[in-house]
């Protein structure tokens, strides 16, 4: 663990079991550049938060996006990339609340991982949606998720869904 991490170990959110299923939860701040004009959380900021979810989930498995990219976690540089996207905006969200940016596993394939994700302001669902990406090495090819990337969101995969 570097220093970083040792200083600030929720700084990637944490993994969460319990009577739900397991679950990734990130919790971020709505700030004056995540809004438009009247303060409400701008539709892309909901995206660059479910993103930042993914990299830290994938990052708590032990699989990060560097390691994937430069090639030391297989042979083939790669990249987990967005394949499909549905998103229901349900609330607006802003400027200064605090939210929980939640993802699970719903479902893996031989080269992709669809993942359920949430942004929630307390108890209440702000923003809904189910990605799909798909391991993709540099050349563009779709690639097999490997034996411990594949271990690591079995380990995630509860069949629950966000609820």
């Amino acid at each position: 663990m570097s220093q970083t991490q040792d200083a600030w170990p929720d700084l990637a959110g944490r993994i969460i079991d319990d009577e739900s299923g397991r679950r990734h939860i990130l919790p971020v701040r709505v700030y004056f550049e995540d809004t438009d004009a009247g303060g409400i959380a701008y539709h892309a900021s909901y995206i660059r938060w479910c993103e930042r979810g993914r990299t830290d989930f994938l990052r708590l498995l032990g699989t990060d996006s560097r390691r994937l990219i430069d090639g030391s976690a297989s042979h083939e540089p790669a990249a987990f990339v967005v394949r499909r996207m549905n998103c229901d905006f349900l609330r607006p969200a802003r400027m200064d609340d605090v939210l929980i940016v939640e993802t699970r596993v719903k479902e893996l394939g031989g080269a992709s991982v669809t993942l359920l994700q949430a942004v929630l302001n307390g108890e209440k669902r702000v923003f809904e949606a189910e990605v799909t990406v798909v391991l993709v090495a540099v050349s563009g090819k779709p690639l097999r998720l490997s034996t411990a990337v594949r271990s690591a969101f079995e380990g995630a995969d509860m069949g629950k869904a966000a609820g």
